[in-house]
């Protein structure tokens, strides 16, 4: 498949809201307010260096009102629509609301969308497969948070799927799994993060049937998705780099810096034995050499031709092939609110990208 590259952005808005729609009794009914964050996925074009500003000039409105008072039903697929319209001509990939770090909604160019909600629950397990002297061989835990995601046809509804729902069918399993060992929970014997993911699914898929993947988190950096056939990986590291805004008119070239996120999203086959498909040890392994090139240098023509986004993922997918073959998609963010996505895998992006 070609490559694809995508720009991101990112911007917050602080806002109140009530939700007519919703049933009598529902608390999202009353008058109530969250920290809104926008997000944006584009191609490149003409638009890419102002993108970040572009959405925060169509947020402006939203910020420190009653968003009723703006949309009439301002549902968050609502307000995805309402900030898209305001994006025009930009034509994005998709446009998304996240109501809380919990929930959010992105609606793609076709009018689907994309609604998942965030768990968490605290558990202990252990791999009993992994060789001798794995870490993970022994006894342990972590705080695992599950994603649950959905797939609509939204068509012209104001609302998809209830954020609620979702923690109403998430209930009976989180009692199964909080502060339990997961080795004791039937059916997880072998509790790696693809196995858990499948678990999930095969819990809910029959009651839900617009389920379209499903996340476990097993640390904040690492994790997988499962969408009840094939798994994908992700890594997270971070780096720290010098980079130099070309010369602009009237100013010289200005050296500056960032604190880069960088997501390694990989796809394999899962080892029946061990029970997952890459060892997290090992991605963060293969990438170091691309790493210690990046971590505490200046990235300039010696190292990566432009010290754009697009430039330095293309730059990190060819330095990673020979190391990271089953590397198919990378997320690059070199500030919280502003990235890029570059992927070539078979069935393209398939999850909007999380903001650090």
């Amino acid at each position: 498949m070609k490559p694809g590259l995508l720009h991101l952005a990112a911007a917050p808005f602080e806002a109140a809201v009530q939700v007519s729609a919703l049933p009598d009794g529902h608390p999202a009914r009353r008058l109530h307010g969250h920290s809104f964050l926008a997000r944006v996925r584009s191609a490149p074009g003409a638009e890419d260096v102002a993108l970040e500003a572009r959405l925060g000039q169509a947020v402006a409105p939203l910020d420190y009102r009653l968003l009723n008072d703006v949309i009439e039903l301002p549902t968050d697929e609502n307000l995805a629509r309402w900030i898209a319209a305001r994006l025009a001509p930009l034509a994005p990939e998709s446009v998304g609301v996240q109501s809380t770090r919990h929930t959010g909604v992105d609606l793609d160019s076709a009018g689907r969308a994309h609604l998942w909600r965030r768990f968490r629950f605290e558990a202990a397990h252990c791999l009993p497969r992994v060789p001798a002297g794995h870490p993970c061989g022994r006894m342990h835990g972590h705080g695992f948070e599950v994603v649950l995601h959905v797939e609509q046809e939204l068509g012209t509804r104001d609302i998809g799927m209830d954020y609620d729902a979702l923690a109403a069918l998430w209930a009976p399993l989180h009692a199964q799994l909080h502060h339990r060992c997961l080795n004791d929970v039937p059916g997880l014997g072998n509790p790696t993060s693809e196995m858990l993911a499948r678990w999930v699914w095969e819990a809910l898929a029959p009651r839900l049937p617009e389920l379209s993947w499903v996340s476990v988190h097993e640390t904040a950096t690492a994790g997988c998705h499962y969408d009840g056939r094939d798994w994908r990986i992700w890594k997270e590291t971070r780096f720290e780099s010098a980079v130099c805004i070309p010369p602009e008119p009237g100013l010289g070239a200005r050296l500056h810096g960032h604190s880069y996120v960088c997501r390694l999203h990989l796809a394999a086959a899962l080892d029946e034995v061990l029970g997952w498909t890459i060892d997290f040890g090992d991605v963060r392994a293969a990438f170091t050499p691309v790493f210690a090139a990046l971590d505490h240098h200046r990235l300039d023509p010696r190292t990566v031709p432009e010290p754009t986004p697009g430039a330095l993922l293309a730059w990190m997918r060819e330095a990673s092939a020979q190391h990271l073959p089953a590397l198919e998609r990378i997320d690059l963010y070199d500030t919280p609110s502003t990235g890029a996505m570059l992927w070539w895998g078979e069935r393209g992006p398939a999850l909007p990208g999380l903001m650090p």
